[in-house]
């Protein structure tokens, strides 16, 4: 059985990384598809974890080879999603969840038609200012710069396949797991997952 790839989505600062995080740690045959990146590392965060971070003559040469599904320049530092990790991982069976920018998404929907698109929306311009605040990782200038970039990543919004508020954490992780689930139970999947039983009950 072939597991689906998720793409998530948000402008920087709707949470999109807390509630992957948590999704994953929560449902079961989930794995998080580790971007490579040539962006610094930030406090706390750990290579082969949250990210693959590499040079830029490495991100080249990858590119070259063609390993990556999609990439893009986000705040000037070069993003990829390695396209092995993640087909490796589909025909093992595991569901895999990307989150990525609405360009990379653009690109990886095109790579794999079939995959599910998910994108994040802060409740409000004020709450979103707040949260890039409240992280304490961006100058105020960077702060301005992810503000003025939000509208331009929200307005992507329709190329999706669902929106998701992340006004209520708990609320907004029960909308993913909820999207999840049903695309597990739909009827392509269950036909894979049932195949031997429908077979018998069809006799």
């Amino acid at each position: 059985m072939t597991g689906t790839l998720y793409i998530v989505a948000a402008p920087s600062g709707a949470g999109k990384s807390s509630l992957v995080q948590t999704l994953i740690k929560t449902t079961p045959n989930l794995a998080a598809s580790i971007s490579c990146t040539t962006r610094p590392m930030r406090h706390g965060e750990q290579d082969g974890v949250h990210y693959h971070f590499v040079s830029d003559a490495d991100f080249s040469a990858r590119l070259a080879q063609g390993d990556f599904l999609e990439h893009a320049v986000v705040f000037g530092h070069r993003y990829g999603t390695s396209r092995s990790f993640v087909e490796e991982r589909l025909l093992q069976g595991l569901d895999v969840i990307l989150t990525i920018d609405w360009q990379g998404a653009r690109g990886v929907r095109m790579a794999q038609p079939d995959c599910v698109s998910i994108f994040i929306l802060p409740p409000s311009r004020k709450a979103l200012r707040e949260r890039l605040a409240a992280r304490g990782q961006d100058s105020a200038d960077t702060i301005e710069q992810r503000m003025a970039a939000a509208r331009d990543e929200i307005a992507h919004y329709p190329e999706f396949d669902y929106l998701v508020l992340n006004d209520d954490f708990e609320s907004a992780l029960a909308d993913l797991q909820a999207i999840i689930r049903a695309r597990r139970l739909s009827r392509a999947a269950q036909t894979q997952k049932m195949r031997a039983l429908l077979q018998d009950l069809l006799a």
